[in-house]
């Protein structure tokens, strides 16, 4: 058992206590560095490595973390997060997946799809089928209510989906939408 006040934190302030890490005139070694180092700020998103000189993992990750922000603050007027929008964009498209297929297609875990599924099943928004051949297995459809909130929803997404498209003409749209599925694929 280690004795208390015997740790690396403890010795460390200790030292700085004692000043035992000062050099012989009397000033902490390095301390001028730190300070002058702390000043140096990353340049805004767009420019430096956070622009087009940046690497591209990163760059789609930035895109994406914007994106998801603007997402999550236009579905909050409906009331509905990004994970529960892309369930019932999915259900929208494939009526009838299992819980398990719902997280597949969502890129979501199963445990996130169970508690968006208890909570949009709770609202009315989908409903529940037991599968024809493997009983067991529940299917999920949208209800009216669920279709239209996903409606509502639509409409301030399609409003996001025009800003990120702004700019690019049908041929510069297609090479992106290829592009990044082809990321998707690797």
């Amino acid at each position: 058992m280690r004795k208390i006040g015997t740790g690396i934190r403890n010795r460390r302030k200790a030292a700085r206590k004692t000043g035992a890490r000062k050099k012989a005139d009397g000033k902490n070694p390095g301390r001028g560095r730190i300070a002058a180092r702390s000043l140096i700020l990353p340049p805004p998103p767009g420019q430096g490595k956070r622009g087009e000189r940046g690497y591209l993992g990163y760059l789609l990750r930035q895109a994406q973390a914007a994106s998801r922000l603007a997402m999550e603050r236009a579905l909050a007027r409906p009331g509905v997060t990004p994970p529960q929008f892309v369930v019932l964009t999915m259900l929208r498209a494939y009526p009838g997946l299992s819980g398990a297929d719902l997280a597949r297609v969502a890129l979501l875990t199963p445990q996130t799809v169970g508690i968006i599924i208890r909570n949009l099943e709770r609202d009315g928004a989908i409903t529940k089928s037991p599968h024809p051949v493997h009983g067991r297995m529940l299917q999920w459809t949208l209800t009216r209510r669920g279709v239209a909130l996903l409606k509502k929803c639509r409409r301030h997404v399609i409003t996001l989906e025009r800003r990120l498209a702004a700019g690019l003409n049908a041929k510069a749209m297609a090479t992106v939408r290829r592009w990044l599925t082809l990321v998707a694929l690797q």
